[in-house]
């Protein structure tokens, strides 16, 4: 059976969790926070690859049907 989706992006919980752990913790270099960051940086890196992505297979499908 495949996994249920979740209403909400990975994105969108990684920014709540570090939002709630910035406002517990005063240090602003704890280790817990700092991965949560990367693993943040990481999830909108892929969003924007893939967006980018997608732009360049649109715009190279379109060229090619007009210039034929």
């Amino acid at each position: 059976m495949a996994k249920k989706t979740v209403a909400e992006s990975d994105e969108t919980r990684l920014k709540k969790k570090i939002s709630t752990k910035r406002a517990d913790t005063a240090a602003e270099g704890s280790d817990a926070l700092r991965s949560l960051r990367k693993r943040l940086k990481r999830e909108q890196r892929r969003r924007r690859a893939l967006a980018l992505r997608k732009k360049h297979a649109g715009s190279a499908k379109s060229e090619a049907a007009a210039s034929a």
